[in-house]
């Protein structure tokens, strides 16, 4: 059995701006500017994502019209279309009762005016930056904040086009977020004081709902696989992972039969409960009574967690929502999303590594997993298979969300290099991340913002857009300065 997990869809609007006093005085305009506006609706990228079109907005009668369907559409973002200019009463009402994110976008169909056959009439067909400064200004009056803005030309713009699919990437999250049933079974592991997370503050700061489950579920799955099932869930696990002798680790061996039969059943009867229960992400820990199946089922999940992460569905070892949240995020955004914090630090290279004990985001290794038999598991009871590898060479973002002393949440977010080199062959991911200016100073700003000692790992440097999720949310965010 192979979980076909399903992302949302997101629901975007799209409205132009326009001056109705301008179609009677220059014909032909208006019907321009409708092309317009189909032209950058066909470019946003996201073909998964439902557009709502909602026409001109060209009066301030018509936006007290449209901002009620706006607010029944049920839209995750919204992108305004600057056509030509607009006086802001077109606008003012829509900012002032809508509360999802709004871009003003402002797609020039000339790079330039030519200035030998210039016309008024050319002119307004251009003019879609002059009203922002206007729209900024009353969206302040109206106590809100200045709306993004998207500023470059209709065609041959490559900068345009990234930003319209970071747009989308965004409304994947928020809309994921605010629909996410995401399951939790247990607590956390050792009283981890930064790990506990209220449940209710989880579904005020971000929509979703947390769904308490039991690991006698999972168990109960575990013990109606089948043989067939069995052998199904070994193939695969065999085709994605390397199975390489032991190293340097005297806790680790060769992946054992026992091992890869114990982690392929659960590996079925984990997707198993994710079906019945019907949920979008799942963070645990539960250590079982010795010798039971309990302990067996749920010291075992880590190879089903990874290939489940691996396919948007994000899962939190030691009952870490907070970081679930922080996985989910970089998942919807295309980026990966691996569990991590910090491991020992090379001062002779200056890096520091980055990893933990699972679950994985296989799809962002570098090179093909590994699975090692683990005598034990550090910390935690039981043995079994491990999963090992590192994040894939090059940019890499982190993202820690942890509770302030207020019960609000806080993003803390950081940009770095994965390089390449040696990790240490123990069953656990760990990866090489290089931080500037220099990994001592680096680890102290980081620190002293207060982060939990989990965080997503993800590849590409994206601090910027999960900075513009944070502020959607309106959650507190820092970028720790490289500098």
């Amino acid at each position: 059995m192979q979980l076909n997990v399903k992302k949302g869809s997101p629901r975007i609007g799209v409205f132009g701006v326009g001056y109705d006093k301008y179609w009677g005085q220059f014909p032909g305009l208006l019907e321009e500017l409708i092309k317009k506006q189909e032209t950058i609706i066909n470019k946003i990228p996201d073909k998964e994502a439902t557009i709502i079109d909602f026409g001109m907005v060209d009066n301030p009668q018509k936006a007290y019209e449209i901002v009620k369907e706006l607010e029944a559409a049920n839209l995750d973002l919204i992108f305004c279309n600057m056509l030509t200019y607009a006086t802001s009463g077109t606008f003012g009402i829509i900012i002032k009762t809508i509360s999802i994110p709004i871009v003003m976008v402002a797609l020039q169909p000339r790079k330039a005016l030519d200035y030998s056959q210039a016309s008024t009439y050319m002119q307004l067909a251009n003019d879609d930056i002059c009203a922002l400064p206007e729209f900024a200004g009353v969206a302040v009056r109206m106590g809100k904040k200045v709306p993004d803005i998207i500023i470059g030309t209709l065609h041959d713009d490559p900068e345009v086009d990234k930003q319209l699919d970071e747009y989308c990437n965004i409304a994947k999250v928020l809309h994921d977020l605010k629909n996410a049933q995401l399951g939790h079974i247990g607590h956390p592991i050792n009283a981890m004081l930064d790990m506990h997370t209220d449940a209710t503050m989880l579904t005020s700061a971000f929509g979703c709902h947390v769904v308490e489950c039991e690991a006698n579920e999972i168990v109960s799955c575990y013990e109606k696989v089948t043989e067939a099932e069995i052998k199904e869930s070994e193939d695969l696990i065999l085709d994605f992972f390397d199975t390489p002798d032991p190293v340097s680790d005297p806790i680790s061996q060769k992946l054992q039969t026992d091992d890869l039969r114990t982690a392929a059943k659960v590996n079925v009867a984990l997707q198993q409960f994710v079906a019945e229960r019907g949920i979008m992400g799942l963070a645990y820990y539960y250590d079982g009574a010795e010798c039971s199946k309990t302990r067996e089922v749920m010291s075992n999940l880590a190879v089903g967690n990874s290939l489940l992460t691996s396919n948007h569905f994000p899962m939190c070892g030691e009952s870490d929502l907070k970081t679930l949240i922080a996985l989910l995020i970089m998942d919807r955004l295309g980026i990966g999303g691996s569990f991590a914090e910090f491991h020992p630090v090379d001062f002779n290279e200056g890096f520091v590594l980055v990893g933990h004990d699972g679950p994985h985001n296989i799809s962002s290794a570098e090179g093909k997993p590994v699975l090692r038999s683990l005598k034990k598991y550090h910390g935690k009871p039981g043995h079994g298979a491990g999963v090992e590898f590192k994040i894939k060479e090059g940019p890499i973002t982190m993202l820690s969300i942890n509770s302030t002393y207020d019960g609000k949440f806080k993003f803390v977010i950081a940009e770095g290099e994965s390089v390449k080199g040696p990790i240490p062959p123990t069953g656990n991911t760990n990866t090489r991340g290089f931080f500037k200016p220099e990994i001592k100073t680096f680890l102290k700003r980081w620190i002293s913002e207060g982060p939990t000692h989990h965080f997503a790992i993800g590849i590409g440097h994206h601090a910027g857009t999960i900075k513009k999720i944070a502020d959607y949310l309106n959650l507190e965010s820092v970028i720790v300065n490289p500098n």
